[in-house]
């Protein structure tokens, strides 16, 4: 619910952040395609987890193989586009309790930075806004490959996770058990090079 914003974000950042074998390019999300979620996890009073998803955001990204350092990504994400498939827990999700996403309908991630980690691997960081609140995060991506596709486009997939405390985003979840105060966030996409 509160990651997709993160994530919101965090997804494009991965996607950025990884790569190596094509040219630097700037690529576009391809969420026409239903081939990018930002999806989250967040534990339900230690007995199980509640899972859901942001269906409607939009991104770019730009990398370069030879130089990694310069590879940035920006998302935005429509909060009130959460799906749990409990629609009274996603309208409780996006009440003032949780999201207040009437006040805040979108979430954004702009990156300031990425580190290789080795092959195909790295660590994304940047400034994550959700309801109000910019915090800098840091997201370790994947490359899931790259190449030609079908249809004459030239793809790159990507994955990542974080871990969000939603004290930092003004989410009150103090009369909840310590273990719903985090939720983890988790994006995959391909993106469509331009």
């Amino acid at each position: 619910m509160f990651k997709r914003a993160a994530i919101v974000t965090a997804l494009s950042a991965a996607s950025l952040a990884v790569a190596g074998h094509a040219l630097a390019d700037d690529y576009v999300i391809d969420t026409e395609g239903q081939h990018a979620f930002v999806q989250f996890k967040i534990n339900h009073l230690g007995f199980s987890y509640i899972l859901g998803q942001f269906e409607d955001f939009e991104g770019s990204f730009h990398y370069d193989p030879d130089d990694l350092e310069a590879s940035s990504v920006e998302m935005e994400v429509q909060v009130g586009s959460l799906h749990t498939n409990h629609a009274e827990r996603d309208r409780h999700f996006l009440s003032d309790d949780f999201l207040s996403a009437d006040e805040y309908p979108t979430a954004t991630f702009v990156s300031t930075g990425f580190e290789p980690k080795g092959e195909d691997e790295g660590v994304l960081s940047g400034e994550l806004t959700l309801k109000g609140e910019t915090r800098e995060i840091e997201m370790p991506v994947t490359l899931m490959g790259e190449g030609d596709d079908p249809w004459g486009n030239y793809r790159a997939g990507f994955e990542g996770s974080t871990t969000l405390t939603l004290a930092d985003y003004g989410i009150d979840m103090s009369d909840f058990p310590e273990v719903m105060h985090e939720l983890e966030l988790y994006v995959t996409f391909e993106g469509v090079r331009q």
